[in-house]
């Protein structure tokens, strides 16, 4: 991955339905400028792990993530708006977590994050990661070297470390 603790986030145009089902652009910079957020890079929505372990755990600390004082999540992975949308609703993020999709990977490119999973029938995607951002300043961020793993990127683990 290109993007390093001490970057700002790059310009990078973003995808999401609202709660009237209205496609919302947004640049994922300015979403993030005035907060202290976490940014959840995921290979696919509905896959194995991002489906059992990453979202999920996220979900599940959103107490310990308002206690460290984190002020937005936001998963975003390389499906399009209705897709995250559908996603967010099977894990029942409601209101605790924004569902945004980074379809023509711009975000995922320009951070080095994409990879190439045409062998098992992905496509490109993203590698899995985990970051924290303060003012659009990245601070920290747990890249897995694997998409099927998730300790690093772990809310467990990665709520803990900050």
């Amino acid at each position: 991955m290109k993007l390093k603790a001490g970057d700002k986030l790059p310009n990078s145009e973003l995808f999401h339905l609202d709660q009237n089902n209205e496609l919302k652009k947004v640049d994922i910079f300015d979403l993030c400028k005035n907060d202290k957020a976490i940014i959840l890079g995921m290979p696919g929505a509905f896959t194995k792990t991002c489906s059992a372990l990453h979202l999920p755990g996220y979900v599940k600390n959103y107490n310990l993530a308002l206690k460290k004082g984190i002020t937005k999540i936001i998963c975003l992975a390389v499906n399009d708006p209705n897709v995250m949308k559908a996603w967010g609703e099977n894990q029942s993020v409601g209101e605790k977590i924004l569902m945004i999709g980074d379809p023509f990977l711009k975000f995922t490119k320009a951070i080095g994050a994409e990879v190439d999973k045409t062998a098992k029938g992905l496509g490109a995607r993203s590698n899995r990661y985990t970051m924290l951002v303060e003012n659009g300043e990245v601070k920290k961020i747990e890249e897995e070297k694997e998409t099927a793993t998730c300790e690093l990127s772990a809310a467990e683990n990665f709520l803990n470390a900050i």
